[in-house]
């Protein structure tokens, strides 16, 4: 029995990704950074049903794309004196300093951020020293966070981790147990991981992004729509994406 699928349909100029589900009804979403679509389709309606919802919404499609398109964006970073960087939501200024002692990143005057690397560091290095800085602010946000709603949800994380995803805020392995989250929450305020947490523990409750699941969403946590928004409207990286 097909549970899920996706393919892709074009409406005008618009290419949409349709993933078909287990659920009772459509749900588009639009993602930064440049508008991509897709839709969430129960498993019998047919490709003209999602394009004529798609045709139908298309005012509002624009006016979403729109906005992205104002967002203020992160150029590529390069590590670099003078850089804009963030760590929870807040913006700081990058500070290279070069010593002879062992890497380490420090923030200063809460407006910027030191990094110590040994002369001559590549950038690939440079970026390694900051992504594990990164990686340990999340590892000391997330325990708590986990204790708290496995108490409100009534589901047991059995195993946590930190890693670079390309497409996705967070993951979960159902069979496992099992939540992953993406290095980059890091940079974002701290209620945006704290959804994120949340979806994935939800997701131990119910697999797929259906009716049900957003039942529990709303029950446990009934401004997480909020949330994801300020999430997907935060400025955005150089190369970003949603949820």
């Amino acid at each position: 029995m097909i549970t899920e699928s996706s393919h892709q349909i074009t409406v005008g100029k618009w290419v949409v990704n349709i993933v078909r589900k287990d659920i009772k009804n459509l749900h588009l979403g639009v993602y930064p950074p440049d508008g991509r679509l897709r839709v969430a389709a129960p498993l019998k309606v047919s490709d003209d049903a999602v394009r004529l919802m798609v045709i139908s919404k298309m005012a509002w499609i624009k006016k979403q794309v729109a906005q992205f398109e104002g967002q203020q964006r992160q150029s590529k970073r390069q590590y670099v004196s003078g850089e804009s960087h963030y760590l929870k939501g807040q913006r700081y200024l990058l500070n290279v300093i070069y010593h002879n002692t062992a890497p380490k990143v420090a923030i200063r005057n809460k407006t910027h951020i030191d990094l110590y690397v040994h002369a001559g560091s590549s950038e690939q290095k440079r970026q390694k020293v900051m992504a594990e800085w990164y990686r340990q602010h999340l590892k000391e946000q997330i325990p708590a966070l986990i204790d708290k709603w496995q108490a409100v949800i009534g589901v047991d994380v059995r195993e946590w981790g930190v890693k670079q995803m390309k497409t996705k805020w967070g993951t979960c392995s159902i069979a496992a147990r099992r939540i992953w989250l993406n290095l980059d929450l890091a940079q974002k305020p701290e209620n945006c991981l704290e959804y994120i947490i949340v979806h994935e523990m939800v997701h131990l409750l119910e697999q797929h992004h259906n009716d049900k699941f957003t039942t529990h969403m709303d029950k446990f946590m009934p401004q997480w729509r909020n949330y994801r928004d300020e999430l997907n409207q935060f400025v955005l990286n150089y190369a970003d994406w949603s949820y």
